[in-house]
């Protein structure tokens, strides 16, 4: 005990206590230095990982002790001394991190994600006095189900499959006394134990105690006592051993009193310019809140008040007017009258410029549904540059490879797809041509809202290079290969895959869908259900009527016509998109008919022997399919040989039946249901009716960097009289390289985007001597381009480095509005696609097997009220500017011709020259008729006058 301390002094009970008994000798204090030694580690403070929440000051085992007042937590009872022993050794037991958990009870870590999707959000939802909560083990599978791998639950996949209950017990770990922030009970032994913990001994019982009242002492002074510590003290004491230095500091007198001029400095240029004095929260800080309930009601006042109109009696009236003419006369006055005069003079600039208003600005515009019409769309205004927005690939299936195709589902929203390939060369293939035979050639189906795995695998024989939607039943996929055959695929089996709703939710449907059938066990034991599909292709092509090189285009004809096979065209009243047109390099375009042949009864059944679950929709196709039309293209030059098309494009467009409807006669041709049925089995002609106003020409682009006009229709061979296909129109050769995007505007039918090589052209059908705009060479090869869904003057360029171009005819034609790097490979394939009209989301696929999406902005996707009309105009100019630049060449050709043959007759040879005689003659008649000419003049004008000749004399 130190010196300066003194011990404490008993308190004796006040009258009518037990002095014996309740008196006790207090504890006495430990020696100085040893008081952090003998303390005992506080319970439940521990090193405690972090959760994100705020950390408790005392476990639940202190926060529910007794109070100091109580007789239970009396120091000077024997019972409560034990009480309080119990509690220190229980907290110290929860303190702690030893021992392994019970068989039946597991520890697990749960996310905030997860806290939040099961309402189990800690110090929120569970806490340290009320941590358990019963969760359904069917909310527990369908987390599992959804968020597969990610799910916190996944470890314990088949524990909770195997659980009998309906209920599972999850636990927050308040002083994570297994290791995690939650256990979870594996039994229902275990969860009673948890929910109805044993009673201790003797707890129930309540003893009688004797109450003791304490009365306070103030201690007595007492003499002091050494006891040796005073020598401690002085040893522990510092002494100065050395003289003190003395300082002065000082400044000049003058700088007393002086300005000071701050001015500005970096932080970074000195030691410790910068301090941060950084706020922190003060924990002995608090604010006492007090409530105050006040309560009003505003009640209306009634008012009672009656009017009365005067009523008269309903009576029928009419009238009838006849216009008041003015007769001859009176128009003839009103004419010639001064006040009209006056009175149009002084009206007709005022009316003049109400129609310059006019056709400056349309006075009929309502300026006020105009003024916020996109004040709640998605992005800025001021944004001009494209943003990330989502990205596939996979590791299995398209890394390392070259995306060739892209399409976007055309119904369902957040569904697109790409085809990948090898990234080989011909020479390559060939000597690796058993590694590329064992690896699967597949198109991944993706969808936003799982961004990791693909939603169908489109099983293919061989790499597919170019693949569309059917635009009318999009579960039917036709796709052409690397060899020259036509795929198709019908994915209808598979639709609802696809519509799945957004991430964390499922519907009604797909879990009844899930439940245990009587060929599989209750649970998840179909392992092939959370894998993704592989749909293998239900019709190819007979090999040996294909194109001999790879498919470089394919589109789907539109379902108001059809094709037969001379080149005809007919109505398609089934409305169904049933003929594609392909071409490839071997210098072919092909039309292919995947209509059923006349007499062919389609099997709805399943076929027995089906492994693969292949549908039938298209057996009848399967390795006999013959293509119904094909179109060589010759050479225009003379040479022999063919174009090698790549690209193809035609004039219809999906969905605009104008061109049908506009041909058709005022009786209206009703197809019954029997011979719709026929119409579609047998493709007769019969029921048909031949549409004459549709334009059979079609732009193909080559291999060499040619345009080509042709023509599908085919005509009578002037020597064999037989029906064969028509040469070519024309073709121009303004690209240095492959075309690789033919592409129709979607506001005008008669402007297409052609790029190719290092520079891209717009022309327009219909002119024939050149484009309407050429770009200047860049200076990395344009490797794609597509036109913008919703504005008429913008479209996108992608090139080899990774850079997408975003052209505005209307801002300026020289250079592109917007350059933004999107990867670092090469740029494959670009497609924009209207979500809706407050988001467009822009396709980008690159050679390494990635698919970017990026969301376009504001001023991209929004036209100006105008815009069609200003396009179109700029396009008219163009063709007059084209026009007049032609008619100058003619113009100039002729003049060369006139000036060569006035050169030529000047060369041929010159006249003899008279001689002087004769020049003399030619001077003087000259003269004399001048002479003459002058005397006219003057007697004209009265200067001379002419004498009167004499009459003769009789």
């Amino acid at each position: 005990m130190a010196d300066d301390e003194k011990p404490e002094q008993p308190t004796e009970p006040e009258a009518g206590g037990t002095p014996d008994k309740g008196r006790s000798s207090p504890p006495s204090r430990p020696k100085s230095g040893s008081s952090g030694k003998a303390r005992s580690p506080s319970p439940g403070k521990g090193s405690r990982a972090g959760s994100g929440r705020k950390t408790p000051k005392s476990p639940p085992a202190q926060r529910r002790s007794s109070k100091p007042g109580s007789p239970k937590a009396r120091k000077g009872s024997p019972k409560g001394k034990k009480r309080e022993s119990e509690q220190r050794e229980t907290s110290a037991h929860d303190g702690e991190h030893e021992g392994p958990p019970p068989d039946d009870i597991t520890p697990l870590f749960l996310s905030s994600k997860t806290q939040d999707i099961f309402n189990i959000k800690v110090d929120e939802d569970l806490t340290g006095d009320e941590p358990h909560k019963l969760v359904p083990k069917e909310d527990l599978i369908q987390d599992m189900k959804m968020r597969a791998a990610i799910s916190d639950f996944h470890p314990l996949k088949q524990a909770i499959l195997d659980y009998p209950a309906e209920e599972i017990l999850l636990v927050y770990d308040y002083d994570f006394k297994y290791g995690q922030n939650f256990y979870m009970a594996m039994t229902e032994e275990a969860k009673e134990r948890i929910l109805h913990p044993p009673e201790e001994e003797g707890e129930g019982e309540a003893e009688p105690e004797e109450e003791i009242i304490y009365r306070y002492i103030p201690p007595e002074s007492k003499e002091w006592v050494s006891q040796g510590s005073e020598f401690e003290v002085e040893e522990e004491k510092v002494v100065e051993t050395r003289d003190k230095a003395m300082f002065k500091i000082s400044r000049v007198r003058r700088e007393f009193g002086a300005p000071i001029n701050f001015g500005d400095r970096n932080s970074g240029d000195a030691k410790d310019g910068y301090i941060e004095c950084a706020h922190y929260e003060d924990k002995s800080f608090s604010i006492k809140k007090l409530e105050k309930d006040f309560g009003i009601q505003a009640i209306p006042e009634l008012i009672e008040n009656g009017s009365q109109t005067e009523w008269k009696h309903p009576r029928n009236a009419s009238t009838q007017y006849m216009p008041r003419e003015f007769t001859e006369e009176e128009k003839e006055v009103l004419s010639t009258s001064k006040s009209l005069e006056i009175f149009v003079t002084a009206v007709a600039p005022r009316f003049e410029l109400a129609l310059q208003q006019n056709e400056i600005m349309d006075v009929f515009f309502d300026d006020w549904k105009a003024l916020a019409e996109e004040d709640s769309t998605f992005g800025c205004k001021s944004d001009n540059h494209l943003k990330e927005y989502q990205s596939f690939t996979d590791l299995q299936f398209s890394k390392e490879k070259t995306i060739t195709a892209v399409d976007w589902h055309p119904s369902i929203k957040g569904v697109i797809a790409v085809a990948c390939a090898e990234r080989l060369s011909f020479d390559e293939r060939v000597d690796n041509a058993s590694k590329v035979l064992m690896t699967p050639s597949l198109i991944l189906v993706w969808s936003f809202t799982d961004p990791i795995h693909p939603q169908l695998l489109l099983e293919a024989p061989d790499d597919i290079m170019c693949f569309k939607f059917n635009p009318v039943d999009p579960n039917i996929i036709a796709g052409g290969c690397i060899n020259g055959q036509v795929v198709l695929w019908d994915i209808t089996r598979w639709a609802d895959r696809l519509k799945n709703t957004p991430r964390g939710k499922q519907t009604k449907k797909n879990t009844m869908m899930s439940l245990p059938t009587k060929d599989n066990k209750p649970g998840f034991e179909d392992e092939n259900s959370q894998e993704t599909p592989i749909i293998r292709y239900c019709a190819v092509a007979a090999i040996e009527h294909c194109h001999k090189t790879a498919i470089t285009d394919l589109q789907w004809l539109p379902d108001h016509i059809e094709i037969n096979r001379v080149g005809v065209v007919y109505e398609n009243k089934v409305k169904a998109c049933t003929q594609i047109l392909t071409c490839a390099t071997d210098g072919s375009v092909l039309l292919w008919d995947t209509k059923p042949p006349k007499g062919h009864t389609h099997i709805t059944s399943e076929v027995p022997n089906n492994p693969f679950q292949i549908p039938t929709t298209f057996k009848h196709l399967d390795l006999t399919w013959k293509p119904l039309l094909r179109l060589p293209l010759a050479r225009l030059d003379g040479a022999s040989g063919e174009y090698g098309p790549t690209r193809i494009s035609i004039k219809e467009k999906q969905g605009d039946r104008s061109i049908v409807e506009k041909g058709k006669n005022d009786k209206t041709d009703v197809l019954s249901s029997t011979q719709l049925t026929s119409s579609i089995r047998t493709g007769s002609a019969k029921d048909k009716r031949q549409v004459d106003n549709v334009s059979s020409m079609f732009y193909v682009g080559t291999e060499d960097g040619e345009l080509v006009y042709c023509d599908w229709k085919y005509d009578k061979d002037p020597d064999s009289g037989r029906l064969a296909p028509q040469r070519p129109a024309w073709s121009k050769l303004l690209h240095d390289s492959t075309i690789n995007t033919l592409q129709r505007s979607p506001f005008f039918k008669d402007i297409i985007l052609v790029v190719g090589g290092w520079n891209f052209s717009i022309w327009k059908e219909g002119v024939e001597t050149g484009p309407l705009l050429i770009s200047s060479a860049s200076q990395k090869k344009l490797s794609a381009g597509h036109w913008s869904p919703s504005r008429a003057g913008v479209f996108y360029i992608a090139k080899a480095d990774g850079n997408v171009d975003v052209w505005d005819i209307l801002d300026r034609t020289h250079e592109p509005s917007l350059t933004q790097n999107v990867t670092a490979a090469s740029i494959t394939s670009i497609f924009p696609w209207a979500v809706s009209s407050k988001q467009h989301l822009l396709a980008i696929a690159d050679s390494i097997g990635t698919l970017h999406i990026l969301e376009v902005p504001w001023n991209l996707r929004h036209a100006s009220s105008n815009e069609i009309t200003s396009v179109s105009n700029y396009f008219d100019r163009e063709v007059k500017r084209i026009d007049f630049v032609n008619e100058r060449k003619e113009f100039r050709v002729v003049d060369k011709r006139k000036k060569d043959a006035d050169d030529a007759l000047k060369q041929a040879g010159k006249p003899p020259e008279p001689d002087e005689a004769e020049v003399n003659m030619k001077l003087k008649m000259a003269y004399d008729d001048y002479e003459e000419m002058a005397k006219k003049y003057l007697e004209e004008l009265g200067v001379i006058q002419t004498e009167e000749e004499p009459l003769p004399e009789v």
